[in-house]
Parts: structure tokens; C-alpha cells; sequence
């Protein structure tokens, strides 16, 4: 398969304005998400002041932009602020706060008062029910279920997201984002899986050159690699 025959709408994840913005000229790329730990690793101290120069320069596809709050009517306050700021805004609720409780009771009234919402940080089926329930009949909103994760525990992902496809068929309005793949092959087995959405790092992204290379032509590539950085190195026995 080629990566224009994928059926799934692939978003770019990242907080670096140059990397976004590069993002926004590739042909595939049909959204963007964000959040505070990739924020802070781009340097950005200025929440908002970020934002709305991202949403300045990125009119015409989705940005998902996170609440930092801990205390839920807070949460709401920012998601009705982060809102207003742009009608291609979705806003991130993450699935519990620090304590471990559930976020669904202020999804759904997020969702009800008519706001994107982009809910993360899911890693179980029963969470990805009590979402797509929470944001049914709301706005298009995104459940963000984060295989790679998931697969960091050892549990292969693809069953999971086949059956979480499935659980949200009654909420037509909520797409599933398959959240913090690992490798490349993980866009293609998203897309399999029936996922509406794969966020990926601009890294990876650009790996999509590399679909159906020819793999003697790419050992050849390696074997030059390690020479010409040994050479460099000055390595010498």
C-alpha cells in the first residue's frame, strides 16, 4: 500500500512553530494536536500567546490544544477559553485529573454546550464507552486512545482498536485518534483497524518516504551510513 491509498486522516503532533508549519504544506497532513509536555519541550512559556500564533498561521484544519487545570470547573472554564479561540479548535480534557477521577461528567457537559472536544490520555475499552456516550449527539470531538502505549505495556494494540471502532459506532460524531505510535508500521495498522485518526511526530511522518523501498537498496544505504560515520568518527584500530 502506498501512503496516498491510506484511508485514515493523518494529524502531526508537535509544538514547534517551524515544524508545524512544515507539516502544513505536506499533502497528507489534515490536522494538528498539541500538548503541555510538547510545549514545554519546544520552549514555549506563553499558553495562549503560542496558540493563537499557531492559529493564526493554520486557519483550515482541526489544532487540538490541552487544559492544564487539575480541578474540573477549572477544566471547564479553560476548555470555554481555549474555545473561543479559533472555530477549528478542539479542546483537550484528559480522561481523569492527577487523583484519578473521571472527566466524563464535564465532557459531557462540554460537549452538550457545543464544544470540539478532543479527550486523551484513554487507554481502556470501558473509558473509550463512557467517552463516546458523553460526547454523543455533541460536536465532532476525538477520542485519542494511545495504542503506543498500550503496546509499551506489552498488549498488542490492533485488537483493542479494532473493538473501540466499534463502541463508538453509536456516537457518529466522534472520530478515534490511535494516539503515540512507536513506528511506521503503526499508521498502516492503524488504518487497518478501522481508526478515523493517527497523530504522529513530524519524524515519523517523514518516514512515509520509505514505504515499499526496496530493502536491498535500503541495506546498502545502512552499510554506507556506519561507513561514512566511521569515517567521520576518525575511528582507527
Amino acid at each position: 500500500m502506498k501512503a496516498t491509498d491510506l484511508r485514515i486522516k493523518l494529524f502531526a503532533d508537535g509544538a514547534d512553530k517551524a515544524g508545524m508549519l512544515e507539516m502544513c504544506r505536506h499533502p497528507l497532513i489534515k490536522g494538528f494536536t498539541t500538548n503541555p509536555t510538547l510545549m514545554r519541550k519546544a520552549g514555549i512559556t506563553d499558553f495562549k500567546a503560542f496558540a493563537l500564533d499557531i492559529l493564526g498561521a493554520i486557519k483550515d484544519r482541526p489544532i487540538s490544544f490541552e487544559v492544564f487545570s487539575d480541578d474540573f470547573a477549572d477544566m471547564g472554564r479553560q476548555a470555554r477559553l481555549i474555545a473561543a479561540w479559533g472555530s477549528n479548535v478542539n479542546v483537550k480534557i484528559p480522561i481523569t485529573n492527577t487523583a484519578g477521577r473521571s472527566a466524563v461528567p464535564l465532557i459531557a457537559e462540554l460537549a452538550k454546550a457545543g464544544i470540539k472536544l478532543n479527550v486523551t490520555a484513554i487507554m481502556t475499552l470501558q473509558q473509550v464507552k463512557e467517552v463516546g456516550a458523553a460526547l454523543k449527539g455533541g460536536p465532532p470531538s476525538i477520542v485519542s486512545l494511545f495504542a503506543g502505549r498500550v503496546a509499551d505495556t506489552g498488549r498488542d494494540p490492533v485488537p483493542m482498536m479494532k473493538e473501540a471502532v466499534a463502541l463508538l459506532k453509536p456516537s457518529p460524531n466522534a472520530e478515534l485518534l490511535w494516539a503515540s505510535p512507536r513506528e511506521l508500521l503503526n499508521i498502516f495498522q492503524a488504518d487497518e483497524s478501522g481508526c478515523h485518526i493517527i497523530t504522529a511526530t513530524n519524524d515519523l511522518i517523514k518516514k512515509l518516504e520509505l514505504v515499499d523501498k526496496d530493502l536491498g537498496e535500503y541495506s546498502l544505504d545502512t552499510v554506507k551510513m556506519f561507513r561514512n560515520d566511521a569515517v567521520k568518527a576518525g575511528y582507527v584500530l
